[in-house]
């Protein structure tokens, strides 16, 4: 058993609201200057920059995770994690079947562009990114995980866009894997029952210099996604470590 850096929310230069600097190539090497050992890319409603860090990752030795932040119809800010690229592709497709056709306006919202390889733009989502999915937390979380995903309610202590906030409790039949706080000293004021959910952080980065600024330590026996799975269940003394 080893105990693993990882920050498991962090946006790129796809997001509107993230900074153009934030590309493939300047993540990972930001992550490497953190230490970190594990990062998770999830970018607003779409996975379409995942794949180029993920290999980015694998040739530093930095295990990817392919992620997502969903926003729920019920404005209801979701992660969700993925072991492999068809399954993002198949998540991508229900992604984009239930995004509102809103044209995003890149000189209010932002840029929406993703890059490739060489760090040239690919493509640009004419659609806002951050709008509210067609679709309810509870449609959200049967598909991640019928796709044998990871279902994390995101940042559960803001104010706004979190399943506290909008709904003022977490409901007892939606299928969670953890919780994420913005501040672990937070947990036992949010959560009725402590031991119910795993609690992770995680820096929400946005700009290049907020990457591993609130990291987690994974005590398991690799850096894989079914490890990260076992781990979350707190399987045979594995553990979230928070807070130090």
């Amino acid at each position: 058993m080893k105990t693993y850096r990882a920050d498991l929310h962090i946006h790129t230069l796809l997001s509107p609201c993230g900074s153009l600097e934030m590309s493939p190539a300047n993540i990972i090497k930001q992550a490497k200057n953190k230490k970190l050992d594990i990062i998770g890319i999830t970018d607003h409603n779409t996975t379409k920059q995942c794949k180029e860090v993920y290999r980015l990752g694998k040739i530093h030795g930095i295990s990817v995770f392919l992620g997502v932040e969903i926003n729920t119809l019920e404005e209801i800010h979701c992660l969700a994690f993925f072991e492999n690229l068809a399954q993002i592709s198949i998540f991508q497709s229900f992604l984009n079947k239930n995004l509102p056709d809103i044209k995003n306006l890149p000189e209010k919202f932002g840029d929406q562009v993703w890059v490739d390889k060489n760090e040239m733009i690919a493509g640009e989502e004419k659609k806002l990114l951050i709008s509210g999915l067609n679709a309810t937390i509870n449609q959200v979380e049967r598909k991640v995980h019928s796709l044998n995903g990871l279902f994390i309610p995101a940042h559960i202590d803001r104010p706004m866009y979190s399943i506290i906030s909008q709904l003022g409790f977490i409901p007892d039949d939606i299928k969670i894997d953890a919780v994420e706080l913005a501040d672990i000293s937070k947990a036992y004021n949010i959560l009725s029952d402590k031991e119910k959910y795993t609690s992770i952080t995680s820096s929400d980065a946005h700009y290049i210099e907020q990457i591993g600024t609130k990291p987690i330590h994974l005590m398991m026996k690799g850096t894989t996604f079914n490890e990260f799975k076992l781990c979350l269940k707190s399987k045979d003394g594995r553990k979230v470590i928070a807070g130090l």
